[in-house]
């Protein structure tokens, strides 16, 4: 996740709202067209939600809400956030790891073709600003090892136990 910049406006086409969750605040931003941000709330404070937010935004929210309460474990809703043609390949191989399971960042450079790249997709892995729907927590290192997540180790296993079965809410 990018930390926000104390009073920094959100661009001019993007609408953000909030919601409560067992991991904390998490702020949904998008645009009518896109959700471009799940962030966790020490990456949205400096921010105040947009009245009237258009209803892709609310649409996020109800699944996230979803997935919370183990009712639903693919998101549908369409996402776009910037990024290298690199970051885009390592996104989108994110998105094929299976529900309550994990692979290491070194599986994922094989799947990306790339075994030196282990580094790349590590960081590429901390600037997915789409936290949960691109399921970052999902990559962890050598012998199970949980290392680095953007909102925080404790949130990582959070949510991996949540997926693996222990949490419901």
């Amino acid at each position: 996740m990018q930390p926000s910049t104390a009073g920094a406006p959100l661009p001019t086409d993007e609408q953000l709202i909030f919601m409560d969750s067992p991991v904390g605040r998490i702020g949904i931003r998008g645009t009518t067209e896109y959700i471009t941000a799940v962030l966790f709330e020490n990456d949205t404070q400096e921010h105040v939600a947009t009245p009237n937010a258009a209803p892709l935004l609310y649409t996020a929210k109800r699944q996230l809400e979803e997935y919370f309460r183990k009712e639903r474990k693919v998101f549908d809703f369409p996402i776009q956030q910037p990024g290298t043609a690199f970051q885009q390949l390592v996104w989108h191989n994110l998105l094929t790891i299976p529900f309550g399971e994990t692979i290491t960042y070194l599986a994922l450079a094989k799947r990306v073709g790339n075994i030196k790249s282990i580094r790349a997709v590590g960081t590429t892995n901390g600037k997915n600003a789409l936290a949960i729907v691109v399921p970052c927590h999902r990559v962890i290192g050598s012998g199970g090892v949980l290392t680095g997540y953007a909102g925080g180790l404790w949130r990582k296993q959070w949510l991996l136990d949540h997926e693996k079965g222990g949490l419901l809410f």
